[in-house]
C-alpha cells in the first residue's frame, strides 16, 4: 500500500475515540488509503472484525495489501448502503464506526479526478466513477438559479448569484468541460487574495452536489445508530460546516435540526450521546506537516445504554 496515497487525519485521535476492543467489530466508512484501517486492525485481537467501505476504485485498489488479514473486509460500495451491506455478510451490531469525511490526498493529486484547481483536468468531481452524472454534466445543464441555489447552499459563497451568472454565460459560449474553464469563467469573481479560497468553495459546492454527500450522511448516521451496541463509539472528521453541524446536532440530539426531544418524565429520547466536548482540532504539529488537517474537526458520540427497555 502507498504510504503516499493518503495521509491519515488526526489519527490517534480517532483511534482513542473508538475505545477500542480487541474483540469487538468494526466500521470504517471512508477507507481511503487505509491508514485509520490500518492503525484499527492493529488494536483489534485475533476475534476482532473490521469491515471498510469506500465507493472508489482506487480505493478498493489500495486494500488489496489488507487481503491476507482474516479480520478485514472491504466493501466497495457508498457508506449510504451501510446496513444492507454489514447484513449480508452477517453483521447486525457493531462497537465502532469512523467516518473521515475528506477528499483523499491522492484524488486532489489526479488531475483527471477533477477534485484540484492546480491542474487541468475533467471537471468530474465523482467520488464513485460509476456515477453517470459529472461536475461538468451538472455545470451544464442546471439553469441559472438553481445552479446559484446549490454554490449558496453548499459552497456558501457570498457572490453565488454572480457566480452562476458567469457560468452560465461561459457554456453560452462553449461547454464547460475542464476545471481551468471553470476557473476562467468565474475569475472576474475571485476576490484578490482570496482566489484560491473562492475556488474551494465553488469547487467544494460542486463536489457536494455531484456525490449527493449529505445525504449519504444523513443516511449513514442514521444507520450507525441503529448498527451501534450500547456504548458503542462513533467517531467523525469532517472538513467544512454543512457536515460539521449535522454530525453535532445527530451526535447531541439524535437527529439534524439539533432539538432535544424529550419523554413524558424529561428524559432524552436521543439514542446518541456526546462524548468530546465540542469539536478536537488537529494539533499544530500535524497541520504543519498536512495541510488537510487544518479544517478538520473530530468530534465523538456514543449510543445511550438501554436500562429497563429505554434509552438511558
Amino acid at each position: 500500500m502507498s504510504s503516499d496515497y493518503h495521509s491519515p487525519v488526526m489519527l490517534q485521535e480517532a483511534i482513542e475515540g473508538l475505545s477500542i476492543r480487541k474483540d469487538g467489530t468494526y466500521v470504517d466508512v471512508t477507507f481511503g488509503g487505509g491508514g485509520h484501517s490500518r492503525a484499527i486492525l492493529a488494536a483489534l485481537g485475533p476475534e476482532g472484525r473490521l469491515y471498510a467501505f469506500d465507493q472508489d476504485e482506487d480505493a478498493k485498489e489500495q486494500s488489496r495489501a489488507l487481503k491476507g488479514d482474516a479480520r478485514f473486509t472491504f466493501i466497495n460500495e457508498n457508506f449510504r448502503h451501510l446496513k444492507a451491506f454489514l447484513r449480508l455478510h452477517g453483521v447486525r451490531q457493531i462497537d465502532g464506526l469512523l467516518a473521515d469525511l475528506g477528499v483523499s490526498s491522492h484524488q486532489f493529486d489526479v488531475a483527471e479526478r477533477g477534485f484540484s484547481t492546480r491542474f487541468d483536468g475533467a471537471l468530474d468531481l465523482r467520488m464513485d466513477r460509476r456515477n453517470p452524472v459529472t461536475a461538468a454534466d451538472l455545470v451544464n445543464s442546471a439553469d441559472e438559479e438553481s445552479l446559484a441555489r446549490l454554490l449558496r447552499l453548499y459552497g456558501e459563497l457570498p457572490n453565488a448569484r454572480q457566480m452562476a451568472h458567469a457560468i452560465v454565460k461561459a457554456r453560452s459560449q462553449q461547454p464547460v468541460a475542464t476545471t481551468m474553464q471553470l476557473r476562467d469563467a468565474v475569475s472576474h469573481h475571485l476576490p484578490r487574495g482570496m482566489e484560491n479560497k473562492y475556488l474551494a468553495m465553488l469547487f467544494q459546492a460542486l463536489r457536494i452536489e455531484v456525490n449527493g454527500e449529505l445525504d449519504a450522511l444523513k443516511a449513514m448516521l442514521e444507520q450507525a445508530a441503529d448498527l451501534l451496541a450500547p456504548e458503542g463509539r462513533l467517531v467523525v472528521i469532517s472538513y467544512h460546516s454543512l457536515e460539521d453541524r449535522l454530525v453535532k446536532n445527530f451526535m447531541k440530539t439524535g437527529n439534524f435540526e439539533g432539538e432535544v426531544e424529550k419523554d413524558f418524565y424529561g428524559n432524552p429520547l436521543s439514542r446518541m450521546q456526546m462524548v468530546s466536548r465540542g469539536a478536537v482540532k488537529a494539533a499544530d504539529e500535524e497541520v504543519a506537516v498536512n495541510n488537510r488537517a487544518r479544517s478538520a474537526r473530530l468530534r465523538v458520540g456514543k449510543r445511550r445504554e438501554v436500562a429497563n427497555g429505554s434509552e438511558k
